[in-house]
């Protein structure tokens, strides 16, 4: 049996220092020109207490609009990346993600409920909701695909038919409230604009367990690929792997989509192209997509937030037009 290959660290800390130039510059980006020679004083100024080089006006920008947006960027594409990298290896398909399987769809759905019957129930509380979705969702995916019979082609076609299932019920949902019609659509198309730290705090715990349980878990996925007799003789139980990398994946699923609305296509781009540029092992892949979709939606957002300005395109549009046809050239390559 082939040795999996080890993360090497040094392409890590190369794609860490490009994520935090990506960071720094989404940062810098924006109608009022904050200079970054000023920004570095005023973050050197609040680590030692020093007087801020910025007026009020832009302390307020700096710390209560772009920060926590980029922030939050990082966490949502970090968290939809990986997903879709274990969920690629937990069902041995390069076009499974979280959106093929029904747990973004679930997810959405169980928001949408609690957006539109229980607008009062709060922030904190709509990861938690969504997660029930998600693994709802997954859940659906899983049992119909397996009485339907073997293969992850069936798989997929379940998870088409419980994702657009649960869209349904989402959709029939928001007419009971046409009040609420507005909010729930920007939802949907997945925006970062009115993202604050309290949706960063409220969706990070979730994270932070999700994402741990999925990295520490990527050397089993490579296991998983040899087949669950050779797995099982190597001292791996498969189904428990599953059950938690599942649960793990829809956990962070739930909690990106909960704070950024449906964002599609970061969980089938970002695990390819890092597969690409540094081979198929899982043990690289879903660490380095944690890096590698962080980056790709804070750049995806810098798209959507100045390609119109002033106006804001929805950051769902932008990952469907890069992803749409990544999704179709993947497809290709498959058949051929």
């Amino acid at each position: 049996m082939a040795r999996p290959t080890r993360l090497a660290w040094w392409h890590l800390l190369i794609t860490l220092v490009v994520l935090v130039a990506v960071a720094v510059g989404a940062v810098l980006l924006g109608a009022i020109d904050l200079g970054w020679q000023r920004v570095l004083a005023e973050v050197w100024a609040q680590l030692t207490g020093g007087v801020s080089p910025l007026s009020e006006q832009e302390s307020a920008i700096l710390w209560q609009l772009r920060m926590p947006r980029v922030v939050l960027a990082g966490l949502v594409g970090a968290a939809l990346a990986c997903s879709g990298a274990t969920f690629q290896g937990v069902f041995r398909n390069p076009l499974a993600d979280p959106y093929l399987l029904g747990a973004a769809a679930g997810a959405g759905m169980v928001v949408t409920i609690v957006v539109v019957l229980a607008p009062g129930a709060g922030v904190a509380f709509l990861p938690a909701a969504a997660f029930v979705g998600a693994l709802g969702g997954v859940a659906l995916t899983w049992g119909l695909g397996r009485s339907a019979g073997a293969g992850t082609a069936t798989l997929l076609l379940a998870g088409v038919a419980v994702a657009s299932f649960l869209t349904a019920v989402q959709t029939f949902v928001q007419q009971l409230n046409t009040l609420t019609l507005q909010q729930v659509y920007g939802w949907i198309l997945g925006g970062l604009s009115t993202g604050g730290w309290s949706q960063v705090l409220s969706a990070l715990p979730y994270l932070a367990v999700a994402l741990t349980v999925l990295c520490t878990c990527s050397g089993l996925l490579d296991v998983l690929t040899l087949g669950d007799e050779e797995a099982s003789s190597l001292g791996v139980r498969p189904g428990v792997v599953r059950l938690i990398v599942l649960g793990a994946a829809s956990l962070a699923t739930a909690a990106a989509v909960s704070v950024s609305g449906l964002i599609g296509f970061v969980g089938i781009v970002v695990p390819h192209v890092i597969r690409l540029l540094f081979g198929a092992s899982y043990r690289v892949v879903v660490p380095m997509s944690l890096a590698g979709g962080a980056i790709f939606l804070i750049l995806a957002d810098i798209v959507a937030r100045t390609a119109l300005a002033p106006a804001e395109l929805p950051i769902g549009v932008v990952t469907a037009f890069t992803g749409a046809p990544f999704f179709v050239l993947v497809l290709r390559r498959r058949q051929s």
